[in-house]
């Protein structure tokens, strides 16, 4: 048997990531064509059916599947190889790739980054915005940014800013015309702008506590959206209350554009934290990233 060459391969890999053959041909800079006829290729030289092909997609069949798991981190190692080996240059240099939520891109990493990326030229940093709980490392990123509680256990986590907390608002204008809700309960009574969540599809519930005790409340309304940045639009228009981060509130708060309720049962939780794998081999960009973004506080 004839042994692939490891251009074919790589064809094979842009093919099973990027779902379809344009798709893969266009990532290339080839034609269709091409990809079509380097699979097919491929498949005689191994004797197996490796893709099964639809108008819309491609899919793996079992041989398929077998040799993407062996294949897949070999050329992610690869990867990695030679951006550590362009990293010994006098300058770091590389895309560092972060997926984290709208909060966290506005408010800690782009006010972080954005002298960093003056300072080094050659780095290049891709901000994806996302509420799912991503995968990083099968949807390739170099690192997420979630709250220090949702990180798993086999990730290294680096704090990125303070503690954060939950604030419940409203315009001045429905406080005005409603009965301002005295406990968290009493918010179903109230007219209230849901988060959905992506990763679920479902609501996200409300979160509080009292004397230690955690505990949710789940609330109803006319407006549903999945981005804070609209519930904060929707908020202000007076449609209801709406709970967000103070961070995101602070500045309407103290115009007197919105008002802040149930205070007292929003306590402070830990902030955003920067997660990623802990076998990753760091490359001198990463780093650089790491550092800047580095939660210190007034001590520090």
């Amino acid at each position: 048997m004839t042994k692939p060459s490891l251009d074919d391969l790589a064809v094979f890999l842009a093919v099973d990531r990027e779902g379809n053959f344009t798709r893969a041909a266009a990532k290339l800079g080839v034609s269709p064509s091409a990809v079509s006829q380097t699979i097919r290729g491929l498949e005689e030289q191994l004797g197996v059916r490796l893709l099964t092909r639809s108008t819309r997609s491609v899919t793996r069949t079992e041989a398929g599947d077998k040799l993407i798991a062996r294949l897949a981190p070999m050329y992610d190692e690869i990867d990695t190889l030679i951006e550590e080996v362009g990293s010994l240059r006098e300058k770091p240099a590389g895309t560092v790739r972060i997926t984290a939520d709208e909060i966290a891109i506005k408010q800690v990493l782009w006010p972080k980054l954005k002298d960093v990326m003056h300072d080094y030229p050659d780095i290049t940093v891709e901000l994806i915005t996302d509420y799912g709980l991503t995968d990083i490392v099968a949807e390739r990123f170099d690192a997420g940014v979630r709250l220090g509680e949702l990180i798993a256990s086999d990730m290294i986590a680096v704090p990125i800013g303070p503690e954060m907390r939950m604030a419940i608002v409203a315009s001045s204008g429905y406080v005005a015309r409603t009965t301002e809700p005295k406990h968290p309960r009493a918010l179903t009574r109230h007219n209230c702008i849901n988060l959905r969540l992506p990763t679920h599809g479902g609501l996200f519930a409300w979160e509080f506590s009292e004397n230690g005790r955690e505990f949710r409340i789940r609330v109803e309304g006319q407006m549903v959206f999945n981005s804070v940045e609209r519930i904060l639009e929707a908020v202000l228009d007076g449609f209801g209350l709406a709970q967000l981060p103070f961070c995101q509130v602070q500045p309407y708060l103290e115009s007197g554009a919105l008002v802040e309720v149930l205070a007292r049962w929003s306590e402070p939780f830990s902030g955003y934290h920067l997660y990623y794998p802990s076998r990753r081999q760091q490359t001198a960009a990463f780093r650089v990233i790491v550092e800047a973004l580095r939660h210190r506080n007034e001590a520090g």
